[in-house]
């Protein structure tokens, strides 16, 4: 491809890798994203934030003192105070408007990308029966938790057996007022057309991601152009993943992005005009440098040390003990792919991999079987665990904990820990997001062991220089901390209330979020139209991948579920009864 003068010409300056690698521009633009998003929702709070948080918190502290557990009067401040959202507010929705993927459908696909008023009415009414079906059952537990509440209170909360009465009927009712607050947002159904929004922002994103490629490549119509079937696989791939029995199956965008992919490029080919688009690490890169603004350091310290051990002391135990394993035991011939593998189930699945590939240079059919591994992995451990959790009882704590470090993606983690209830869910986003920082150390490593080991040895011992670490190191990285740092001492800054209203559910959930769906996506898509069957084939040989993976993952579940027994229960009981 013929590069025009102007990129050429920057080559030549001393400063030119900034303007020229992807990496450097996956920075540059995720922190544009994340700088506008602050600069959106952090001058647009709720209106009356403060006086309305110190309101509640008021209440909170009343309750606390009055009784030995969370009352009724406690959780209702609680809910009030969750509902106090900058995403919430009118601007936020119009955002989430014009960025919407497609809607969950059915049995009606249209339904996905354009609803009639008609349509939203039938939808309206449905939803309906069954929203007050759900409001009958919770209103009747809500009195007979509140009558168990006021015989405890009446004995002055000193009776055990009344106590525990009331906190299970309490349990009881949070319960299905969850069920019922699910199916009431079902209530809210409105007329909409996606496909304008569709076709403009896929139209934002070609120019955002084409004016870096102008500079990377010296060429921006040919990226363009062949923006727009990634961009149409990505909008299929998502429209797939919300069908609603699908869904429930587990079956994300992610497999389906991949899917399609491979299916045009195994098949008719992937066209020679759509191939400048197709850029898994540009897109990735950037992605992965928002998905730093979710991992947030005053969070991460309200779980405190059991968390950290959980995540932090098992997960290179099991990367190190399995690519030993990998090495030495199944003798995998391509170390690359061994520990692509191996930082992909231990530590956090897609991310980790990217990194990590990148590191220790593998091939790109190496990265795709990794990912196609993970994929499958997550979807079955994201429904299998939270059930298995349930059915032998096991403490939702433990069972979170559990599972934020063990199952590979983010969002799965979330999907199944909410399956557990509330506790469940934080402590498995919270666990998941301590190990999200390991991204950056695997990534150091990596780049560190290739550069002073495997390729000394490759090279007949001829040693690497001073700078090879450097020029290996993935720089996105960089951006995946420093846009940790700055959104974490925004959020501290603004203290806990008021940043989980504008920071957490605002610049991320509100933006970053949106973006970084979208990105991850466009690689996803991309992987697969780069990825030949033929090529892959030859990695299967004997299934070792296979075997490593379960391997891996058996010892990651066991080693995990030990810890966190340990460190929840047997260390630190106090921070685990606070949760």
């Amino acid at each position: 491809m013929k590069k025009n003068e102007s990129v050429e010409n920057l080559k030549l300056s001393g400063w030119s890798d900034l303007w020229i690698k992807e990496d450097y521009w996956a920075i540059w633009l995720g922190c544009f994203l994340i700088v506008f998003g602050i600069f959106i929702y952090l001058l647009n709070p709720p209106k009356g934030l403060d006086d309305k948080l110190r309101k509640y918190n008021l209440v909170l502290e009343e309750e606390q003192r009055r009784a030995p557990f969370r009352t009724i009067k406690w959780y209702e401040a609680l809910d009030a105070k969750a509902k106090l959202r900058a995403t919430g507010e009118n601007y936020s929705k119009t955002i989430k408007r014009w960025t919407h993927k497609p809607h969950k459908w059915s049995e009606n696909p249209i339904s996905s990308f354009r609803l009639t008023s008609e349509g939203a009415r039938e939808k309206k009414e449905k939803a309906t029966k069954r929203y007050l079906n759900l409001q009958r059952k919770s209103d009747g537990l809500k009195l007979q938790a509140l009558k168990a509440e006021q015989d405890a209170s009446k004995k002055k909360f000193k009776e055990d057996i009344l106590n525990q009465s009331a906190i299970k009927l309490i349990n009881q009712y949070r319960e299905a007022l969850r069920e019922t607050k699910s199916a009431k947002k079902r209530t809210n159904a409105r007329p909409y057309n996606q496909i304008g929004y569709l076709v403009l922002v896929g139209l934002a994103m070609g120019i955002f991601f084409g004016i870096g490629y102008k500079f990377i490549q010296g060429e921006f119509w040919g990226f363009l152009k062949g923006f727009g079937l990634v961009f149409a696989l990505s909008v299929l791939a998502f429209f797939c993943a919300s069908q609603i029995e699908i869904k429930t199956l587990g079956i994300g965008y992610a497999a389906w992005a991949i899917a399609l992919g491979l299916t045009i490029a195994n098949t008719i080919g992937t066209p020679m005009w759509a191939r400048p688009a197709v850029q898994v690490e540009y897109y990735i890169k950037t992605g992965l440098v928002l998905l730093g603004a979710e991992v947030l350091f005053g969070k991460i310290l309200s779980i405190g040390v059991p968390g950290i051990f959980v995540a932090w002391v098992v997960t290179p135990v099991v990367l190190l003990t399995t690519f030993w394993f990998g090495q030495k035991v199944l003798k995998i011939t391509s170390k690359s792919l061994n520990i692509t593998i191996c930082a992909d189930m231990s530590v956090c699945g897609v991310s980790a991999a990217i990194a990590t590939a990148a590191a220790c240079k593998a091939k790109k059919e190496e990265l795709t079987l990794a990912i196609g591994l993970s994929l499958i992995f997550t979807s079955i451990m994201m429904v299998v665990m939270p059930n298995f959790i349930k059915a032998v009882g096991m403490d939702p704590i433990l069972g979170g904990a559990w599972m934020g470090g063990t199952i590979d993606a983010t969002g799965a983690v979330a999907a199944a820990g909410a399956f557990l209830g509330d506790k469940a869910l934080y402590v498995a986003a919270t666990i998941k997001m301590i190990q999200n920082i390991l991204i950056g150390v695997v990534a150091f490593c990596v780049a560190l062991y290739w550069a002073l080991k495997v390729e000394q040895d490759s090279n007949a011992g001829q040693k690497p220089s001073a700078m090879e670490i450097w020029y290996r190191f993935p720089k996105f990285v960089i951006g995946f901390i420093i846009a940790s740092i700055v959104l974490s001492l925004v959020y501290e800054t603004l203290g806990h209330d008021f940043g989980e209203a504008v920071v957490t559910h605002g610049v991320i959930k509100g933006w970053t979020k949106i973006w970084r769906g979208w990105f991850f996506c466009l690689a996803f898509v991309s992987i697969g139209l780069s990825t030949d069957f033929r090529e892959l084939k030859s990695y299967f040989k004997g299934g070792k991948p296979l075997i490593l993976y379960v391997c891996g993952q058996s010892l990651n579940l066991i080693l995990t579920l030990g810890m966190a027994y340990l460190m929840f229960y047997i260390v630190f009981p106090e921070i685990t009864a606070a949760i």
